[in-house]
């Protein structure tokens, strides 16, 4: 069973420093709806996890990392992967050889998001008993 990501030093600096900016308030409408997709893509569950997998380990061939993300299905490794590829988070690399081999790995990109949202694993630890209490204490009220 996986412990979680184990960040290094400059992926902790990495969060901290995003964690501190504030965006400029006369913010390109570009920038919201890049914002809006990668929510949306990070969010998915499998990108995030993939994103885990290859910084802890790359590159990694498409059966290897399929192994790594627990409960992922084939087509959904596929077409997370290319989505990523697509953002540039990723970097597909195909060799000419019988069987085809092809392997994965973070690109800078997919590196800086990964120490962006590096950011929630830290809140995650920093909140993990005060959420706890909060739920034990809503579920509690809910079945009286």
């Amino acid at each position: 069973m996986r412990r979680g990501p184990a960040f290094t030093k400059e992926q902790v600096a990495a969060a901290q420093y995003y964690a501190s900016l504030t965006p400029p308030i006369d913010l390109d409408p570009r920038i919201g709806s890049l914002v809006k997709d990668l929510i949306g893509r990070v969010a998915d569950k499998w990108t995030m996890l993939i994103l885990d997998v290859l910084a802890e380990e790359s590159p990694l061939r498409f059966s290897r990392l399929g192994e790594r993300v627990e409960g992922i299905s084939q087509k959904m490794l596929t077409q997370t992967l290319r989505a990523m590829e697509r953002d540039g988070l990723i970097e597909r690399t195909v060799y000419p050889v019988v069987p085809p081999k092809v392997e994965y790995k973070l690109t800078d990109l997919g590196i800086t998001l990964g120490a962006a949202f590096c950011g929630v694993w830290i809140w995650a630890a920093n909140n993990l008993d005060a959420v706890e209490r909060a739920r034990n204490a809503f579920d509690d009220g809910q079945t009286q």
